[in-house]
């Protein structure tokens, strides 16, 4: 007996979770296979969601309908949006959340969601057979386009329509290899087959799993659960490329033996924000605390009399680990000079006595880490749950990927999150929402979504992994993008609801919202151009402000443009201001968007003029055949390079590490007329 689906998505976690929920809920009959029904999407790490540039890839996922921004709105512990202090493409939300909470939150949501069916049992081999020749096999017929609560909907003017119209190039992107692989289905540990048209798979950290705690090691995805074997094998024998990478996980310590008073205490923002556009969630009221701590040199010294029998350092561990979140050995070693190192001691849920200590990631022997701990002022009297420990396991270089996350080598099959050498809940949801709705695409013969480098840092993040690879564990960082201005946490909205829309994931009550959001941020701009201020009126605003007085009428939009001036203050001053919003019913997210507009419109501007600019490189395509070997004016490095990753257009191809500016003008001159 075989169990027919469109299609499966492997693995529990955040991309996991988002995969699913997606590709079900625009239509696909899809089910989740997933060892433990218990831990859906777990935070098997620290249980935050967001931080530099993170913040921005959840809002950006809430913006085209995922679930995490939602999701952790509901389970929020604490809320801070980090870099306030910088210009607005730096602000960054951050969540502390209730780990139970947050996993048992995304169970209801995926076990309530129609068109999705969930497995619990280890998938350990994928099932293959060739493509037909073209024109051999009709076109498979589209599923009901169904809106975001589950009830059949009219696709909205402008989308594709499904099936019948010819695939366009990006459609076809990869295709044109007839007799290649393709997915036809999944074996699991139980014996159970599984057909289906298409596969995305997100193991996270079990394939190959390994943990290890000094001399001590154990086979496992995470502590208490076991690692997967037969997948990475399955895509060995097809050709394949593997790897090994490493990441680590710190102590976990009871809070009843912490003396708190002797901590320093890091609360939330005062007026607490939120993650989703949704007006269905809402800030957290109550937050709890998080703390300051510090080592000092005799933890340092207890840790280096560790050193020789660190895994890390005598030669066990052989993945590569994150550079930008390093084990505490790793920050002793390359930061020698330093006699301390701040550390974050932040609660693990509201009914838990368990803490995570943010930055004592270890795989040092457990009576070393014990010990250092023990030194640590207001750790004393410290009990740990459990030590720390690193774990290796299987990724496959992203370069063999599409930039709608399909695999070249085998149609119909996607891979997601830490498999592709990334490292972070969001990077991975990010990554499990694409490859949901792709692969859900293209079974309706639609256009796949392919987001650019200028419209989200979900497109830095794909295309970066595409063109360039991996040889670290992949974290997004607001430095990657070239277009921060543009990319801002807070239009996310802006830029990405309207495509939500479009594909069937956000929800007419939720499109509705976003459009009057978008009408009262336009209409505030345009009263700002509008509207004349004396300089009488704002002189004593100006002056609490230390700002310089005017010397004569301004318009209110010029006003704005002063750094500390804000909508906020301006209000108090300005009766016909504050009668404006109050008839229009203006919120504080639309005048916060209406005023980082204003002030940061040169910039704005500029990045998108560049961006234009640079699209037409992106409008240039390389045929998916043409032999790089041919052409002598490109260096041999190039030619390699191209010829491994094969980039699909002009502008991809520039993003190459080793493909140089002549090289790319070699290319314009042969496709670019």
């Amino acid at each position: 007996m075989v169990l027919d689906y469109d299609i499966i998505v492997i693995g529990g976690g955040h991309a996991g979770c988002e995969a699913a929920s997606a590709a079900a809920r625009l239509g696909s009959r899809t089910l989740l296979l997933t060892m433990d029904m218990v831990k859906f999407a777990e935070m098997s790490c620290n249980p935050a969601v967001g931080g530099v540039a993170k913040g921005q890839i959840v809002r950006e996922i809430d913006a085209l309908g995922g679930q995490m921004g939602r999701i952790t709105d509901l389970t929020t512990l604490q809320f801070r949006m980090l870099n306030r202090s910088k210009g607005a493409a730096m602000w960054s939300p951050r969540a502390q959340c209730d780990k139970r909470a947050f996993s048992a939150e995304w169970r209801r949501t995926l076990e309530n969601t129609d068109n999705l069916y969930i497995w619990q049992d280890a998938a350990v081999e994928l099932l293959f057979d060739r493509e037909p020749e073209p024109g051999a096999e009709a076109a498979a017929t589209a599923p009901e386009r169904p809106s975001a609560d589950g009830t059949p909907e009219t696709p909205n003017p402008g989308t594709a329509a499904p099936a019948a119209a010819a695939p366009s190039a990006a459609a076809e992107e990869g295709a044109g290899q007839p007799g290649r692989l393709r997915i036809r289905g999944v074996r699991s540990r139980m014996g159970v087959e599984f057909s289906c048209r298409a596969v995305v798979l997100t193991s996270g950290t079990f394939l190959g799993g390994l943990m290890h705690c000094g001399a001590a090691h154990a086979e496992g995805g995470r502590a208490g659960d076991a690692a997967s074997h037969g997948i990475t094998e399955s895509l060995v024998a097809v050709g394949f490329e593997t790897g090994r990478m490493k990441t680590g996980t710190p102590a976990r310590l009871d809070a009843r033996t912490i003396d708190f008073s002797r901590l320093e205490p890091q609360p939330g923002d005062e007026k607490p924000e939120k993650f989703s556009f949704s007006p269905e969630t809402h800030p957290v009221s109550e937050q709890m605390p998080c703390y300051l701590v510090y080592t000092s040199p005799e933890v340092h010294a207890i840790l280096r009399s560790g050193f020789d029998r660190s895994p890390l350092f005598n030669g066990t561990i052989h993945g590569i680990g994150p550079r930008y979140c390093p084990s505490i050995e790793d920050k002793l070693r390359t930061f020698a000079d330093k006699e301390q190192h701040q550390l974050f001691l932040e609660p693990e849920g509201q009914t838990t006595n368990e803490y995570y200590l943010n930055g004592f990631s270890s795989s040092l022997p457990w009576e070393v880490q014990w010990e250092a701990l023990h030194r640590i002022e207001g750790f004393e009297q410290l009990h740990i749950y459990r030590p720390g420990y690193a774990i290796e396991y299987d990724y496959f270089p992203p370069t063999q990927l599409l930039h709608t996350l399909e695999t070249k080598r085998v149609a119909g099959l996607y891979f997601a999150g830490q498999v592709n050498g990334t490292t972070g809940y969001e990077e991975a949801a990010a990554q499990g929402l694409m490859a949901g709705i792709n692969a859900h695409l293209k079974l309706a013969g639609r256009e796949p979504l392919v987001l650019q480098r200028d419209e989200a840092y979900i497109g830095v993040l794909i295309d970066d992994l595409v063109t360039k690879g991996v040889d670290e564990p992949y974290r997004m960082f607001t430095s990657r993008a070239e277009y921060r201005i543009l990319l801002r946490q807070d239009n996310a909205d802006m830029r990405l609801t309207p495509k939500g829309y479009e594909i069937g994931l956000i929800s007419e009550k939720r499109y509705a919202h976003f459009l009057q959001k978008k009408s009262l941020v336009e209409s505030l701009v345009a009263f700002a151009r509008r509207q004349s201020v004396k300089a009488a009126e704002i002189e004593s605003y100006l002056k609490s402000l230390n700002s310089e007085p005017l010397t004569q009428g301004r318009k209110l939009y010029e006003v704005l443009m002063r750094n500390d001036v804000t909508f906020r203050g301006l209000k108090e001053v300005l009766p016909r201001l504050r009668r404006f919003m109050e008839e229009v019913a203006m919120t504080d997210e639309a005048m916060e968007e209406a005023e980082i507009q204003i002030k940061y419109k040169g910039y704005i501007e500029r990045e998108k003029f560049i961006a234009e600019k640079l699209h037409r490189l992106e409008n240039i395509r390389i045929p998916a055949d043409f032999d790089f070997f041919s052409m002598n004016s490109l260096t041999i490095e190039a030619r390699q390079k191209l010829s491994k990753i094969r980039p699909e257009t002009i502008g991809r191809a520039s993003r190459i590490p080793g493909v140089s500016p002549a090289d790319i003008n070699v290319l314009l001159v042969k496709f670019g007329r």
